[in-house]
């Protein structure tokens, strides 16, 4: 009887061309397919839970395939010893057929992790922001929140999307000052979104911090729906997919929950 089940990961993509399968290019998709197909010794297909970009990482990542056999004592184990370092899987569970890690879930969650100061133990996890002139912290702040006014954001997608609608809710947007470590982390949530949409985001608060481009462009291009005069895009390092929820996993643990459900059973 073929069964669908989940997994839930974790992965730093400095090493890999995006998540998504691509030709003659490293993904992290074909990695762990090839690692399950290997190990169960028939060919799998996992979908997942979103798109990510060449060098993010995903602190939580959902994918689902379908499978009929019995799985081998000890699978999870061998799974993780079998994928390089950079990929680990915390959790594997069966879910009901027509379960669907992409078209199911209702928020996501991303960071963006900005350092001040060289920082040689985040080199492939955070954007090592060098220059003299600081962004001011105030001004970002007000950047990201003016963004929880909207449900359209045409002005931070990426100009060759096939996006049906440019319609998100976001759910928070808001800069955190970590003094100990002088970094600032960028918080996002919402139910979807566009492909380049954080990082564009990123991009604008840092020129709104170094008045490159004014609070009041911003406003209008939103109200508008049209482009930036200047956009940036920030470096894929510092980005991190964090949290993604599903209505029927609400009393099951996420991320950090290492225990092999299948195997207890």
């Amino acid at each position: 009887m073929n069964r669908r089940y989940f997994i839930e990961l974790a992965y730093n993509g400095k090493a890999y061309f995006g998540w998504q399968r691509q030709p003659e290019q490293k993904t992290v998709q074909e990695t762990i397919e090839q690692a399950l197909s290997t190990i169960l010794n028939t060919p799998i297909q996992i979908n997942g839970c979103g798109r990510t970009d060449t060098g993010v990482h995903a602190k939580q990542y959902y994918a689902h395939f379908n499978y009929t056999g019995a799985f081998p004592e000890g699978f999870l184990r061998r799974l993780n010893k079998f994928l390089p370092k950079d990929i680990a899987i915390f959790q594997l569970f069966q879910v009901h057929w027509d379960a669907h890690t992409r078209f199911d879930a209702y928020h996501r969650s991303y960071e963006y992790h900005l350092d001040f100061v060289k920082n040689p133990f985040a080199i492939t996890t955070a954007y090592q922001y060098s220059y003299p002139i600081w962004p001011d912290f105030e001004k970002m702040q007000q950047a990201a929140g003016l963004l929880l006014h909207y449900e359209e954001f045409f002005p931070f997608c990426k100009s060759n999307h096939n996006a049906k609608t440019l319609r998100c809710e976001l759910r928070r947007s808001e800069w955190v000052y970590h003094e100990e470590e002088t970094k600032l982390v960028f918080h996002i949530s919402a139910n979807r979104f566009l492909r380049g949409m954080v990082r564009l985001i990123v991009g604008m608060c840092i020129n709104v911090g170094l008045d490159k481009v004014r609070l009041e462009e911003v406003k209008k291009a939103m109200d508008r729906q049209k482009r930036l005069r200047k956009s940036s895009s920030a470096p894929p390092e510092g980005l991190f997919l964090t949290d993604i929820r599903y209505p029927y996993l609400e009393n099951r643990a996420y991320i950090g929950d290492l225990k092999y459900p299948l195997e207890e059973e």
